[in-house]
């Protein structure tokens, strides 16, 4: 059960304010109320305002002497020199600006709220949170190899696939925040810098309006914003309502300025983790920046090549920390195309998060959704695959996992993999190349030769239980000849993937160096040998993948591309497909033209920004189609029933080969939060709209009701502008005094729209 809310609790510290709290209360003349030594220690600092209305007060809390500013003394306020009036036109003072209240920050952040333990009914809720478990199966390379024949490098597929979530792709989908999962300690750090201004910001805060309000009761949220330095905006607020009322106002509060300090940002971060009193299963971070460290990088550059890890505290680091607790994976998003994206990877890919490149802002709302519906939904923690091998003869040469740690024994029997959390429904393919010998003759010889026993343990993140799931045997046949033994299109699949993966990472090594037209030749002979491969049938490899190779390829073909998106779109996808994760790289924005509000949490935001034409190519959408029915959108266009309500966004991210990697719960929360963004958008173009039509109206009334222009000389006295009109047609030097002031109060005059010389505003004085 939820505790009691906290009423009117104080706008500084977050504390309740109850009758019986034991502590003094300040009530400003505004009518806001603080606790008392919150607000002297505030206004101590210089804070003379309001910290809620930004009101200013007359009357203040007194300062006691005995805990002195630590702030230096400051001059007497001298008045501003007094502005000549430009053309006789006086301008509009211009009012104070006060900084915004900053509350005072804890030594130790160890207020965090407390965590609801489930119990009775909730315990059995929580057991019942996964559909079963963990499957692990294994797929051979040929389903037979003779007997007197052997291979050096024998594909053997370990697949891995995380239980699903009761109804959660239901509850996801109708937003049942309360369905039965693992809760979150969720920390975001966000860039406020000085390039954060305007739009930016707003979509962030828009942005966190959903993340808010997707969490349940039992997440826990803490905001960190950095520019210049950084500072904890919010402790670990427990997301009930008034949990949620506090971060959103904390987040509309959020203003921008200054350079970028990433290192102080994670810094903080992980001082929010590291000294919380209570810990939820799984916690986790988002990283988002539009900018490059300006503050910390310069000083830990080694020579010309940034050393971008010591961006990452030590406690993120997988293994660093304390004897079991799982350390914080970090999700990063690149905002934009002026952020550091070789510097957002190495922080993702030393925690174990991914990468995401937001090129269109428009859409970081579906980003931050995606992510989270994964996040919401962790299932499975700590798993390990175990392989050990049967036969005598077999050994194991190497294992491609990707970023996942894999370790191979010295003598080749056995192997294991470290795969760690896996949301529902998420699955990992890993691929093992053996050394299978010669059956052997010993009476009738054998017909099958067992290669491998693989397992895999881990522990359940709702309930805490330890699992062992074993695999079935992998066998191959031996027969005396096996020239038309079938081949396996999983293993051919997972081998063209791994294949492409390694050439992205050789075209990212190529185009850093400055090779670009080596890293372009590089991924331009894959897509080649791939459209072979599809060429000679067998469904593999996926036709969203051969698309992705074509776009990275024109990215990096120059310097200049290369520097603007190349070098964020091959990253973003190298961390994908080395998590077998999904990231965000291709959503596309809503096609309505809206702009948010300055300042406005949650909501939708969305821009009639079209899609490169580069990024429009024909690809083989088979596995698509399933995707384009679970958003209830029909077939790709141009197919045979193709509905009419495809959306052109969906389908062109579902091209994406990284979209492969969705599970059911990030696709539902990835629809519920475009629903949200197209309500907001009508919900925005109604007054629009109305005022169109109204002014439609009141143009009509005002034909009907025209007067004739002899009747309004007549009658004068209808038209009150009328004698004014008169006036100054007949005093011509009166009537150019008064445009000169109106014209002088619109702007700046002499301002110039091109090298031609042509004037937006010109001097009136001068009407010749």
């Amino acid at each position: 059960m939820e505790g009691p809310e906290q009423i009117n609790p104080c706008a500084i510290c977050l504390g309740a304010m109850g009758a019986d709290g034991g502590q003094a209360i300040f009530t400003a003349e505004c009518s806001h109320t603080f606790h008392f030594h919150c607000i002297s220690t505030s206004v101590a600092h210089g804070h003379l305002v309001c910290p809620l209305c930004n009101a200013q007060w007359s009357e203040l809390p007194s300062v006691r002497p005995s805990q002195p500013s630590t702030m230096p003394p400051t001059l007497p306020r001298q008045p501003l020199p007094r502005m000549e009036p430009m053309h006789g036109v006086q301008p509009a003072p211009v009012p104070a600006v006060h900084p915004p209240l900053q509350p005072v920050e804890p030594e130790v952040f160890d207020d965090d709220d407390e965590v609801e333990l489930p119990s009775g009914e909730d315990d059995q809720r929580q057991a019942a949170a996964s559909s079963g478990t963990l499957a692990i199966k294994t797929h051979v390379e040929f389903s037979a190899v003779a007997r007197d024949s052997s291979h050096d490098n024998f594909a053997v597929l370990v697949h891995v696939k995380a239980p699903g979530v009761v109804d959660g792709e239901a509850a996801a989908a109708a937003g049942d925040r309360d369905a039965p999962r693992a809760p979150l300690d969720l920390v975001t750090v966000l860039d406020v810098s000085g390039s954060m201004r305007r739009n930016k910001l707003a979509l962030v805060k828009q942005a966190m309006g959903f993340v808010i309000g997707s969490l349940g009761p039992h997440d826990r949220l803490s905001v960190v914003s950095f520019s210049s330095g950084a500072r904890r905006v919010t402790r670990l607020l427990r997301m009930s309502d008034t949990g949620k009322s506090l971060a959103t106002e904390a987040v509309e509060a959020l203003r921008a300025g200054g350079t970028t300090n990433i290192a102080e940002g994670l810094r903080t971060a992980a001082k929010v983790l590291a000294e919380r009193r209570h810990r939820n299963a799984v916690s986790s971070v988002i990283l988002l920046s539009d900018g490059r460290d300006n503050q910390s990088m310069p000083r830990l550059a080694r020579g010309s090549v940034p050393n971008y890890e010591v961006l990452v505290p030590p406690s993120f680091v997988p293994g660093t920390g304390s004897t079991g607790e799982l350390s914080a994976p970090i999700h990063t998003f690149g905002f934009g195309n002026d952020h550091d994206a070789a510097a957002m990877h190495v922080v993702a890919e030393a925690t174990g998060g991914t990468f995401s490149f937001i090129e269109n802002e428009a859409v970081i709302q579906d980003a931050f959704a995606q992510c989270i519906g994964g996040l919401l939904t962790v299932v499975v923690q700590e798993a390990r695959v175990a392989i050990a091998c049967g036969h005598p003869g077999v050994r194991i040469s190497s294992v491609k996992s990707g970023r996942y740690e894999s370790r191979v024994d010295e003598d080749g029997r056995s192997a294991s993999i470290v795969v760690g959390e896996l949301y529902a429904d998420e699955e990992r393919c890993f691929l093992l190349f053996l050394a299978v010998p010669t059956a052997e003759a010993a009476g009738g010889g054998e017909s099958e030769t067992l290669l491998l026993k693989a397992r895999c343990c881990y522990r359940e993140a709702a309930g805490g239980t330890h699992v062992d799931v074993t695999a079935e045997d992998t066998m191959v046949t031996r027969p005396e000849h096996a020239a038309d033994a079938e081949r396996s299109a999983e293993v051919e699949r997972e081998r063209a993937r791994v294949e492409a993966i390694e050439d992205m990472a050789a075209a990212r090594a190529a185009a850093e160096r400055g090779a670009h037209q080596e890293a372009a030749e590089i991924l331009g002979n894959r897509g080649r040998a791939m459209a072979r491969a599809a060429e000679r049938g067998g469904g593999y490899p996926n036709g969203a993948l051969r698309a992705e190779v074509s776009r990275m390829r024109k990215r990096v073909a120059n310097k200049a591309s290369y520097e603007r998106s190349g070098r964020a779109y091959v990253l973003a996808g190298l961390s994908s497909h080395a998590q077998q994760r999904a990231t965000t790289r291709l959503l596309r924005p809503l096609q309505v033209v809206v702009q948010p509000s300055a300042g406005s949490v949650g909501g939708g935001e969305a821009t009639n920004s079209v899609a490169d034409a580069s990024d429009v190519e024909a690809v083989d959408m088979d596995k698509d189609k399933n995707l384009m029915g679970y958003f209830g959108v029909g077939a790709p266009a141009g197919e045979a029933g193709t509905s009419d309500a495809a959306s052109p966004d969906v389908e062109s991210h579902e091209a994406d080969a990284t979209a492969a990697y969705l599970t059911p719960a990030m696709r539902a929360m990835l629809l519920r939060s475009r629903q949200a963004r197209e309500a907001s958008a009508e919900q925005q173009q109604q007054p629009k709209a109305a005022e169109e039509a109204g002014s439609s109206g009141s143009k009509e009334v005002a034909e009907a009701e025209q007067i004739d222009s002899d009747a309004t000389m007549d009658l004068g006295f209808l038209d009150p502008s009328r004698s004014t009109v008169d006036y100054c047609t007949s005093n011509e030097g009166v009537f150019f005094g008064d445009f000169v002031v109106a014209m002088t109060k619109l702007g700046r005059i002499g301002v110039k729209t091109s090298a031609t010389g042509v004037e937006i505003r010109r001097d009136y004085r001068f009407p010749k």
